[in-house]
């Protein structure tokens, strides 16, 4: 069980970019918040107690972290650059068009070959995320897969 001090109890993402998501990166978008809620560790390195309120955005070519009490009241801000990011994120968005278009048409292994290749990239997404963080938030992988989820679902324009 994670210390109820060190972890997200909500997420919010930063909406004012989103012009209309397709029902797959919703779908994607609601589940990772989900079990994002469920089950997380989430650590910020300058010691601040949570249960944290996390909003995520993209603001000037950084992800941004705000980081808030349950209260809503701003505790830090975490931002991290995008470019270390992009070519993965986008590499992952063409296979994630790839997984969803095989889905309906295409025999099962070839379905498992996609969605293989769709986890590596998830996890190497998540990898990097979690390195990025290190000096700034401890989360574990779980946490990191999920976070990744909601870089990607933030960069759809």
């Amino acid at each position: 069980m994670t210390d109820s001090a060190n972890r997200i109890a909500q997420v919010t993402l930063d909406e004012k970019t989103v012009i209309h998501r397709k029902g797959d990166v919703e779908h994607e978008r609601a589940v990772a918040i989900a079990d994002l809620l469920e089950q997380n560790s989430f650590a910020p390195k300058s010691g601040a107690a949570g249960p944290f309120n996390l909003h995520l955005g993209i603001a000037e070519e950084r992800l941004v972290l705000d980081v808030r009490d349950g209260a809503d009241r701003p505790l830090e801000r975490v931002t991290l650059p995008l470019a270390p990011f992009r070519g993965l994120v986008k590499d992952y968005f063409l296979v994630c068009e790839s997984y969803y278009s095989a889905v309906k048409t295409a025999d099962p292994a070839r379905i498992e070959a996609i969605d293989m290749g769709r986890r590596s990239l998830h996890n190497e997404g998540s990898e990097l995320l979690r390195d990025n963080l290190a000096d700034q938030v401890d989360i574990d992988f779980d946490t990191a897969r999920r976070l990744f989820t909601l870089l990607c679902v933030l960069h759809i324009r």
